[in-house]
């Protein structure tokens, strides 16, 4: 809450993260050592989606519906010196999400939350707004595969030519006798992305092969409108269904390549870049942008 320094006429309801009412709530199941929050920690009072790749972190951005809300129990730690207060769940400590039941979200939207209104998760931050989607962006850009050229020596993989796309830490990767579910660790020398060598999880001898690795790449040449963000879904000519944004590689927003969670070959096009999902969640109260409300999965009716 940080130290007083004001005194409001009237006393907010509840603080970001709250329950709102005592109806049944539920959890997401979780398995053995899940979940955690992510690297860059978890935020309390908004929505968040566990990694597909490993199934244990929590990020506060993914694709499609969140996973869950994260809800309010004193789980957020200072670690900030001299800092006041902290909603951030930091790097690896336990996170509990909630995906039924009722609590108290900030609006952050441009307009008025009327109640019964879908409440929408914004796919880069997991905030929340009410009766419309995030604003998004639409750029001109191309999505290929992540195809190169290497040879495996114990966990070493060289990779001598890159046909198409680039190689990222945690993409799986396949080929003629790379052992199934191989993931990069880490680069270790060359072109970020490209010919270089790279540490691999598992130990094994493959020969020269074209080797794939998981996801796809988009390469953004320009942006109409609004900003590319994690999470964001892809729609446009050519482009399979579900694909979404999983990580900035050059790009930050704007022109650039970006990392995608499906891999294949879409012809330079105009992409509609959708910033947030609807979800099962609707709003039981109303508060201009900026103010709490009250949002729930018990519907009316």
């Amino acid at each position: 809450m940080g130290f007083p320094r004001q005194v409001n006429v009237q006393a907010a309801p509840a603080v970001l993260g709250d329950f709102c009412d005592s109806n049944p709530r539920a959890t997401v199941d979780a398995g053995a050592g899940a979940f955690v929050a992510g690297p860059n920690g978890v935020t309390v009072g908004l929505f968040a989606w566990v990694n597909p790749a490993d199934g244990i972190t929590v990020n506060n951005y993914g694709a499609g519906a969140p996973t869950g809300f994260v809800h309010r129990e004193q789980q957020a730690i200072i670690t900030q010196y001299l800092a006041e207060a902290t909603n951030t769940v930091y790097a690896g400590a336990p996170v509990t999400l909630f995906n039924a039941g009722g609590f108290w979200v900030v609006n952050a939207g441009s307009s008025t939350s009327a109640i019964g209104q879908s409440a929408f998760a914004n796919n880069s931050t997991g905030a929340v707004q009410f009766g419309s989607n995030f604003t998004g962006a639409s750029v001109t850009g191309s999505i290929a595969a992540n195809v190169v050229t290497g040879s495996i020596a114990g966990t070493t993989l060289t990779v001598t030519a890159v046909t198409t796309g680039v190689l990222t830490n945690g993409q799986t990767i396949s080929g003629t006798n790379v052992v199934a579910g191989t993931q990069i660790l880490s680069q270790l020398t060359g072109t970020a992305g490209g010919v270089g060598t790279y540490q691999v999880s598992v130990s094994q001898t493959v020969a020269s092969t074209t080797i794939t690795g998981s996801g796809g790449t988009m390469t953004a040449t320009a942006v109409g409108s609004g900003t590319i963000g994690l999470g964001d879904a892809l729609t446009g000519s050519g482009i399979t269904a579900g694909t979404a944004v999983t990580q900035f590689l050059t790009g930050n927003g704007g022109t650039g390549t970006y990392a995608v969670n499906i891999g294949q070959t879409a012809a330079s096009t105009t992409i509609t870049v959708a910033a947030g999902t609807q979800t099962k969640w609707v709003a039981a109260s109303i508060g201009a942008p900026g103010e709490l409300v009250k949002m729930t999965t018990w519907l009316n009716g």
